[in-house]
């Protein structure tokens, strides 16, 4: 049996999560004198450590890359760094700054009585049970946690080995035979590519997700974006739902400057472009014949992104050279690339593995306190919720569309803490 122990002093804050969004709020908290802990059921960047496949490289470019307080200092700011290096980079910033990081310590509930002022957080460390009264609650653990795979994947032959995103690491650990990968989004063209370099066989399904050039008219497509303020757009302004719910663009940071990643490049590198996956039955899984309109879909959002620049540059008399060669950028005008198979049989075509590369989910279970809404996602405005004293950090969209990216965590992150001083005042 589990020792029961009791913190013996009331924390000012709790903060539950130890990826970029938990460490860059309490650097916030820490620069204001708030007396806090903060609780991560692995490592720092536990996800980042765990969760990512060998080749994996981040989208945005080093220089981007860094939590408030930090300068990028590196030799290659215009490179991108892989899982490890962001891992290196959250050590050194728990160390720099002394953030009272609590590793190995899962959060099993957090609770707030009626009767008391306070939060009670209930964690798991080193085989013990420990609850920790602390006047206000920071949840950083992320909506993005826990995966998540359609209900047909029960159907599906047990001879086909079924993986995550998370669970995949590089082609050698894969059954020989070909692949199918469902989900065409960042995850899932960036593992394809990683598939067709080793030379296997690869089947994607897909849906509309919409890509950018990596660089265009010399610079990275992220500095013309910064530049224009498309990542300030604020939550509240957006009045379309699917703007919301878009899946972020394409592209890639493989590479030395990474490169631009579309449907149709995929295929010039052997992979077929099916439509979206709709059902299985045993060795037969069935799609969509929209793959054309995925196809499309990519193309016109990068023409629209393209356009937006070239508008900005002509509007502000910016001097810039002409627009890159880039094949991968090229539309395919006719859709030549996807194909129109709807159904196909795993074992005709040899295919043993299926990569779900469908997504994830919050998981929240261990917050014992109303803070969500019919569906289950966290109810807040601005990371601010109902409940006085509880706040959320690191969701998509959750202040501006920056909110789900490393270099818009910074402005969160004061923001929150600036709440919390206020409440504790």
């Amino acid at each position: 049996m589990k020792q029961q122990n009791k913190y013996t002093s009331v924390l000012d804050a709790a903060v539950i999560g130890g990826g970029h969004a938990g460490l860059a709020v309490s650097y916030c908290l820490r620069q204001n004198s708030v007396d806090h802990l903060l609780f991560e059921k692995g490592r720092v960047g536990e996800t980042w450590r765990s969760q990512r496949w060998d080749s994996f490289a981040l989208n945005t470019a080093n220089k981007k890359n860094v939590l408030p307080g930090q300068v990028y200092s590196g030799q290659k700011p215009e490179g991108f760094g892989t899982a490890g290096d962001f891992v290196t980079t959250l050590d050194e910033y728990t160390f720099d700054y002394q953030l009272p990081v609590q590793e190995q310590s899962k959060v099993i509930s957090v609770e707030k009585p009626d009767d008391k002022s306070y939060f009670t957080v209930t964690v798991s460390e080193n085989g013990n049970i420990t609850s920790y009264p602390s006047r206000q609650v920071i949840i950083a653990s992320g909506g993005q946690n826990a995966s998540k795979v359609p209900p047909f994947a029960d159907r599906i032959s047990p001879a086909i080995l079924q993986i995550h995103t998370s669970q995949y690491r590089n082609p050698l650990l894969l059954p020989k035979g070909a692949v199918l990968v469902v989900g065409s989004a960042q995850s899932g063209c960036q593992i394809a590519e990683d598939l067709a370099s080793a030379r296997r066989k690869v089947y994607l399904s897909t849906s509309s997700v919409g890509r950018v050039p990596r660089r265009y008219r010399g610079k990275d497509i992220v500095d013309w974006l910064l530049m224009m303020d498309f990542y300030n757009l604020p939550t509240e302004t957006v009045t379309d739902p699917a703007v919301l719910a878009a899946k972020v663009p394409l592209v890639s940071g493989i590479g030395q400057y990474g490169h631009t990643l579309s449907l149709q490049w995929l295929s010039e590198q052997g992979v077929v472009i099916l439509g979206k996956m709709e059902n299985a039955d045993g060795n037969t899984i069935y799609f969509k014949n929209n793959a054309h309109e995925h196809v499309k879909f990519g193309d016109a959002f990068s023409k629209k992104i393209k356009e937006t620049v070239d508008d900005f540059v002509k509007k502000n008399n910016i001097l810039t050279p002409d627009p890159e060669n880039d094949p991968a950028d090229l539309p395919d005008v006719n859709s030549l690339c996807a194909s129109a198979i709807t159904s196909v049989s795993l074992k005709n075509l040899d295919i043993n593995t299926i990569i779900w590369t469908t997504g994830f989910t919050g998981d929240f279970s261990y917050l014992k306190v109303p803070a969500f809404d019919i569906e289950g996602n966290p109810r807040h405005k601005e990371g601010l919720t109902a409940i006085r004293g509880m706040y959320f950090i690191g969701l998509p969209w959750q202040r501006m569309r920056k909110s789900g990216i490393i270099f818009g965590i910074a402005d969160d992150a004061e923001f929150i803490a600036g709440k919390v001083v206020n409440d504790l005042n």
